[in-house]
């Protein structure tokens, strides 16, 4: 599954050094703003010690992380829904992510320009939910210009169902509220999914912090958290300098020495990896031999043949059943002949459920 993270903010507010902490590319990093023009794409491994432990009993020739793209966006002004700065690409660039990542200034540093003057996490949150929002509003209502006329006739049901779902999404835009407030349903959701809505996305607001606010974050941070109260939203504290310098050291050993001087458990980026998997309802099935232990994403809810699908799509036409072991019974019997004698192999049908961790081997015919 091709997914991607698009990460977005104001300039300078530590976008590149968090990209640069997440992936191998390297964006510029510098002083002042639009110093990344064009995206930036990284592959960044999900962190999952699960899958360590499995490849630590099957010993395989190979061992595959599941992964997701983080892209680092341009930095966002006033005016970009209407053109102004790299407004356009951006938006542009916005519209082909999975989720945002919306990274937000919670630092006070006179040698860092702010391209407002001052520190105001809030403000630029809303700066850029505003862009959003706007340029979100003006494709709303030029689809239900569209269906405006033949909703009010009320002979096409299609038209009065698409009219009602375009005006309910345009009330909470013009309201000053992201798309995704308007809560569409299952049902809803295909009469605009043409659109692409910006702010329809689920978001992560990462509160980038100073190394002192790292583990108990600052009045900055508590300032986002009561604006972002109402919203369907998650977020995290990142100190984006620091992870950076734990990044470039070389050996395990020294990154988990920095981290316990600290008092942190694992790296934030780490976390903003696993969170942003979260944020996009995803979970991980497993296949396990010798010549491969490979994680596999999913999204919550996918049946066998589904899950089947991701690896070829020859294995979800021609499905026949599920080999299915639980993680926690792979590790607890420590291999798979161990589970299959133990009576912890099940054979699963199409209408299984994939649960997270599950170990999985397929059987097909095309």
């Amino acid at each position: 599954m091709a997914l991607k993270c698009g990460i977005v903010g104001l300039p300078n507010v530590g976008k590149s050094t968090l990209f640069n902490c997440l992936s191998n590319a390297k964006a510029q990093a510098a002083n002042f703003p639009f110093c990344t023009i064009d995206p930036n794409v990284g592959t960044i491994t999900v962190p999952d010690e699960r899958l360590n432990k499995l490849s630590d009993l099957v010993k395989p020739q190979n061992i595959l992380p599941t992964t997701v793209e983080i892209v680092d966006i341009a930095g966002l002004v006033k005016g970009a829904s209407k053109g102004e700065g790299l407004g356009n690409k951006f938006l542009g660039n916005i519209r082909e992510c999975n989720a945002i990542l919306h990274v937000l200034r919670c630092f006070d540093d006179p040698n860092v320009v702010h391209v407002d003057g001052n520190v105001n996490p809030v403000r630029d949150k809303e700066i850029i939910d505003a862009e959003l929002q706007l340029k979100d509003l003006d494709s709303v209502e030029t689809k239900i210009k569209k269906f405006e006329k033949q909703a009010k006739t009320g002979n096409d049901k299609e038209a009065v169902k698409t009219y009602a779902v375009l005006s309910k999404v345009k009330d909470v835009l013009e309201s000053g509220k992201s798309a995704r407030a308007a809560q569409l349903d299952e049902n809803e959701l295909p009469y605009v999914a043409d659109l692409h809505l910006l702010t329809i996305k689920p978001v992560l607001y990462v509160c980038n912090v100073d190394e002192a606010s790292a583990k108990t974050g600052n009045h900055h941070v508590e300032a986002v958290k009561a604006a972002i109260a109402g919203e369907n939203a998650e977020m995290m504290i990142i100190t984006a300098q620091m992870e950076s310098e734990i990044a470039a050291l070389e050996t395990y050993e020294e990154k988990q020495l920095f981290l316990a001087e600290m008092g942190l458990d694992e790296p934030g980026v780490n976390k903003l990896i696993k969170s942003a998997y979260k944020l996009l309802n995803l979970q991980t099935y497993f296949t396990a031999g010798v010549k491969e232990v490979r994680a596999w994403t999913i999204t919550k809810g996918f049946k066998a043949p589904q899950a089947a699908g991701v690896i070829h799509t020859d294995f979800e036409k021609g499905f026949i059943k599920a080999e299915v072991i639980a993680y926690n019974d792979f590790i607890t019997l420590g291999s798979e002949s161990a589970c299959r004698d133990a009576g912890k192999l099940r054979i699963e049908g199409k209408e299984y459920l994939v649960a997270d961790g599950d170990v999985m081997h397929f059987r097909f015919n095309v």
